[in-house]
């Protein structure tokens, strides 16, 4: 039922690149650490850079537990199910990296998302994976359900921020210079966005 490939190419990449909703999912080192499992969203804000590169944009929120633990240890497991049509479930397992917003390859990255505005979205970093093994499984359990549209309230909520007070929401939130278990998580104060 499930099959293993090389790289993302050809239908697997039509597949990812379709996909509306992925889910990531890292972990840190400590047997008894916080395993974290999140949804990313906002339609142009994934790219395929290579046929075993791939890379999706950061953005403000509650905590940073996945810059954190690719941090620690750069383990990383994205996923994409087809809510519509054939049943189709792809894991991408691989090794990430936050590129910060002072990193010399960040604005060379960025250029990778032309459909999507990250201005308004606080824009933390790009989070690049390498893939180590790209498998899918049949899905046959995922349910049907429908894409509307991505919603708007993240972009007006965050909008609302220059880089100042966006240094300051990010210093007054508990996980996101540290995580939930006590690991470096987004490093502060956010350098300015150059691009």
């Amino acid at each position: 039922m499930g099959k293993t490939y090389e790289r993302i190419d050809g239908r697997l990449r039509t597949f990812i690149e379709a996909q509306p909703l992925f889910f990531t999912a890292t972990a840190p080192l400590s047997s008894d650490g916080t395993v974290n499992l999140s949804p990313k969203g906002i339609t142009g804000s994934f790219a395929v850079l290579d046929e075993l590169t791939v890379a999706y944009l950061d953005f403000a929120g509650s905590n940073a537990e996945t810059i954190a633990h690719l941090r620690e240890n750069g383990r990383i497991t994205l996923m994409w199910c087809a809510f519509q049509g054939p049943p189709n479930i792809v894991r991408v397992h691989g090794r990430g990296e936050p590129v910060f917003r002072d990193d010399p390859r960040f604005g060379e990255l960025l250029k990778h998302f032309p459909a999507v505005d990250h201005s308004p979205h606080g824009l933390r970093a790009i989070i690049v994976v390498t893939a180590e093994l790209v498998r899918d499984t049949c899905g046959y359990a995922v349910p049907f359900m429908s894409y509307d549209e991505d919603r708007d309230l993240h972009a007006k909520r965050f909008a609302r921020e220059d880089g100042a007070s966006l240094n300051t929401y990010f210093t007054k939130k508990e996980h996101i210079a540290t995580s939930l278990d006590g690991l470096p998580g987004l490093p502060l104060p956010l350098p300015p966005t150059t691009v």
